[in-house]
């Protein structure tokens, strides 16, 4: 069998599956967590920001049965946010997944509000705006100044570092990282984000929280990125290279996925908002302006092309539809980018668009567990699986690289280099998949035991 082929019923998914099951039973186990850790009491919660993240969730929370209030800056939003929910929830009762009664149950769990007063007895406040530092500053800030002593203040970031928000509040030993996948209210994956001075009852408190939402929690330390979004920028990277060199996007995509990615690149840029990711990229270009990036996703951008959510991005979408149709226009933008930019088009085989992604994964995957020594391969597969899609009968991207070899999978990112348009920064490989290529270890041995 080639790369791209898998028996997902065979014996090497078998043993991949099992190690996947294996992860996912110790994630949440915390071994430097005291047994007598406290938990605190959580009847009141509150969520900052009725956009997509803030609204899925809220119906996280409205499925198990929890009340919350979103609370927003602009009535349009929680008008729309409410619109968003009522029409999910309708839609499972019309599919026959709720009864009538269960329907209106949980649509009136969720309050909406505009003012903060309305949240300053909540025992927890999910902050679930834009992904930029000053604007969850504001709303850091005002939490702080307005909710009881002992509330806990969360953090949906994906990308920012939770301790330099909590630097925002006078109680950063409240203040955590609550990183839901999107839509959260399908998404099994929880990222609990530890910060350098988060208390033990806070940390034990949304785990028990996550698992009560039926959660698979996932905890790390604090850093940008955390785990999954630090990969899936790689992974997005390369994508988009593969576009600048004749890809199609939705070869690209469909290739993915026949390989068994739940979901394509440019389909899960669009189901996220590529807004979320223009805005990451040019905190990069300034953070980090050695790093290469195809810029067709910001002229994509640039003609308010945001994914689902605006009903255009690499595809197009019918109203609040999950369905994606191609788009003429989309060709057009890429043809004149190829253009503008002297891309120079070859022929791409689908083993490479498939190794180039999924190894930038498990290179960026290598560069974490070297800089974290209390983060374990397993967790980084679990992320990955249960929260981007990653195919479950291939364990995870750590588990993948060792069924391939480091050896060959150092060798293939060598060839990636120096073929043309490659990046030699980008394919310089961490220092421990070096390290273990030499002494001939595995990743999945790497810090086995948190």
């Amino acid at each position: 069998m080639s790369e791209l082929q898998c028996d997902p019923h065979g014996e090497s998914a078998a043993a991949a599956l099992c190690y996947a099951q294996g992860c996912e039973e110790r994630a949440a186990y915390l071994p430097d967590l005291p047994a007598d850790a406290p938990v605190r009491e959580l009847r009141g919660i509150a969520i900052v920001g009725a956009g997509i993240i803030g609204s899925g969730i809220a119906m996280a929370f409205a499925d198990r049965g929890i009340h919350v209030t979103l609370l927003d800056r602009q009535q349009s939003a929680l008008d729309n946010a409410l619109a968003l929910i009522r029409e999910r929830y309708e839609n499972n009762l019309r599919s026959g997944n709720l009864s009538e009664a269960e329907c209106r149950r949980r649509i009136g769990l969720i309050g909406a509000t505009l003012d903060y007063d309305d949240v300053r007895d909540a025992d927890l406040a999910i902050e679930a705006v834009f992904e930029e530092i000053g604007t969850k500053e504001a709303v850091f800030r005002k939490l702080d100044q307005v909710l009881k002593p002992g509330a806990m203040l969360a953090t949906s970031t994906s990308t920012l570092d939770v301790d330099a928000i909590a630097a925002f509040t006078h109680r950063p030993a409240d203040v955590i990282g609550l990183h839901f996948v999107s839509p959260a209210h399908k998404m099994p994956l929880l990222q609990v984000v530890r910060g350098q001075r988060t208390a033990d009852g806070v940390l034990n408190s949304v785990v028990r929280l996550g698992q009560a939402l039926d959660k698979l929690v996932v905890v790390s330390q604090a850093a940008s990125g955390l785990i999954g979004n630090r990969l899936l920028d790689q992974y997005w990277r390369q994508a988009l290279f593969l576009v600048d060199e004749g890809c199609s996007v939705e070869r690209i995509d469909s290739v993915l996925e026949a390989w068994g990615m739940a979901m394509g690149p440019f389909r899960m840029m669009d189901m996220v908002g590529n807004d979320l990711h223009w805005a990451i990229r040019r905190r990069h270009y300034i953070e980090q302006p050695q790093l290469r990036y195809s810029r067709i996703a910001d002229k994509l951008c640039e003609l308010g092309r945001f994914g689902r959510k605006s009903g255009a991005g690499w595809y197009r979408y019918e109203r609040h539809g999950s369905t994606s149709h191609a788009d003429s226009a989309v060709d057009t933008l890429i043809r004149s980018h190829r253009a503008e930019t002297g891309a120079v088009q070859r022929e791409v085989s689908d083993d490479e668009i498939v190794n180039r992604l999924v190894f930038a994964l498990i290179n960026e995957g290598a560069r974490i567990l070297d800089n974290d020594p209390a983060l374990g391969p397993g967790d980084i597969d679990t992320v990955y699986v249960a929260g981007y899609g990653f195919p479950r009968f291939r364990g995870g991207p750590m588990y993948y690289a060792d069924t391939i070899g480091i050896g060959t999978l150092l060798a293939t990112m060598e060839r990636f280099a120096t073929q043309a348009r490659g990046d030699r920064d980008f394919w310089t490989p961490a220092p421990l998949l070096v390290r273990l290529a030499a002494t001939g270890g595995f990743l999945c041995h790497f810090l086995k035991d948190k």
